[in-house]
């Protein structure tokens, strides 16, 4: 199937060239979008002499920081115009070893006998034979925490709804209103997963090997922790206040019929 990898890239100099050669010679079929947001260290110039040599690879240039959501977005928008029929997500910085992508694809495209097709394939930390690597305890326990608690609020199955590395058939996300989604960071993902779920869709995860960045300043901040936590508590919220609307209503004597005048 035709598929697009979408590797949004803010300062990303250093660590893109090596994950590109990895990329296509690990899924050599696949065509890449490097999204960069006019990264200040020229990025999206070493991004552009890449495609010069090789037509599998295109940049869509942005103007500013706009975030990893909306970087996404945009990648879809683009994928999705030129028919691609499966869209994957992946960080530039080679924590998402291209190497284990075509289990994603596989699971996507050739699901376990008596299983479903996959609305969306996770690429997973935190299921068993997932694993992280070279990361401090403290982030072990902050994606572990974020994780449990985005079950809890939404009442969801899976073990990590945070992890960036994914693949969308394109129907999946055709199903999906992308013009109202304003995420960022953690809660882009979280987003997108409980989208697909809220709509019905199966999501299966594939266990992979997260690789903490050798190079480069990762992106994560209070502000995205914030953000995240606080839009899962406002989603949890709403499903509790739905979920106690419809026992209520379900509980509620039925009115009896009024006389005839």
């Amino acid at each position: 199937m035709k598929a697009l990898v979408i590797i949004p890239t803010y300062d990303e100099r250093e660590s893109l060239p090596g994950t590109l050669e990895r990329l296509r010679a690990a899924v050599p079929q696949a065509d890449v979008l490097v999204v960069d947001d006019g990264s200040p260290d020229g990025t999206g110039e070493v991004a552009d002499a890449i495609a010069a040599t090789d037509p599998q690879v295109q940049v869509l240039h942005r103007q500013g920081k706009g975030g990893l959501g909306a970087a996404y977005v945009a990648g879809f928008g683009w994928g999705l115009d030129r028919g691609y029929e499966i869209l994957v997500e992946m960080d530039a910085d080679g924590s998402h070893r291209p190497e284990e992508l075509p289990r994603l694809l596989d699971r996507l495209t050739a699901p376990p006998a008596g299983e479903r097709t996959p609305d969306l394939v996770i690429g997973s930390r935190w299921v068993p034979g997932g694993r992280v690597m070279n990361w401090p305890w403290y982030r072990a326990l902050l994606s572990r925490g974020g994780n449990l608690y985005t079950r809890l609020a939404l009442g969801i199955a899976v073990r990590d709804a945070t992890a960036g590395f994914r693949a969308f058939p394109a129907n999946t996300l055709r199903r999906i209103d992308l013009d109202t989604v304003e995420s960022h960071g953690y809660c882009f993902q979280v987003d997108m997963t409980w989208r697909v779920l809220r709509g019905g869709g199966a999501v299966a995860e594939v266990p992979i090997t997260f690789v903490e960045r050798e190079v480069g300043v990762s992106k994560m901040s209070r502000g995205i922790v914030a953000e995240a936590l606080g839009k899962v508590t406002v989603w949890g919220a709403r499903r509790r206040a739905g979920q106690l609307a419809g026992l209520v209503r379900r509980r509620a004597p039925a009115r009896p019929p009024r006389p005839a005048s």
